[in-house]
This record gives structure tokens, sequence and C-alpha cells, in this order.
């Protein structure tokens, strides 16, 4: 092979494998991804403020699960309050709300 040959093609060859290594400098959006003026994603956004309203929900599970349970240990009698069935039912409202975001992504 002559010696001015070999020089375009390492060249070429050169290039190439450049431009195959070379990362992508700005990943594309995928269609229909929506970025909030602060450039972040608008869907990571909703889950970040999701997963804050879940935490929230689940220390009130929390609380509420260890008041009824404080309830349910003074109780000598073997009937429950009013209280203690409303703090029951608003166990599974926060419950089901919980449930329900988590569905939702």
């Amino acid at each position: 092979m002559k010696p001015s040959l070999l020089v375009p093609l390492v060249l070429l060859a050169l290039a190439t494998f450049c431009q195959a290594q070379a990362p992508d400098p700005l990943p594309h959006d995928s269609p229909g991804e929506v970025r909030l003026p602060s450039g972040k994603l608008q869907k990571d956004e909703i889950l970040r403020a999701e997963h804050e309203k879940n935490l929230a929900d689940v220390a009130d599970l929390v609380k509420l699960s260890e008041e009824l349970k404080v309830d349910l240990e003074k109780n000598t009698q073997y009937v429950l309050s009013v209280a203690s069935i409303k703090k029951t039912e608003e166990i599974e409202k926060l419950a089901r709300r919980i449930r329900s975001r988590m569905k939702r992504y």
C-alpha cells in the first residue's frame, strides 16, 4: 500500500472512532417531557412532591396508629369508643391516599 493512501485512511478511521466515542453533549428529551423554568423535568418535580406528601401522610398514619394503640390499651372494658372508631377510619383514608399516589406513578 502506498504511504500517500495510508494517511487519509488512518485519518478517516480516527475520525470515525472519535465520532463513535463522543457522548451526546445534550440529552434529548423524550417527546411529551415538559421542563420547568428551573430546568428540571416536570415529571420529576411531581414525583418529588408526591413523595413528600406520602412521607407526611405516613407520619400522620404512625401517629394515629400509636394513639389508637394507647386508647385500646387504656380501655379496661372491651368496648371501643367513638373516637377510636374515627381514628381507624382516618387510618384507612390515609392508607388509601398513600396507596393511590403510589399506584399513579
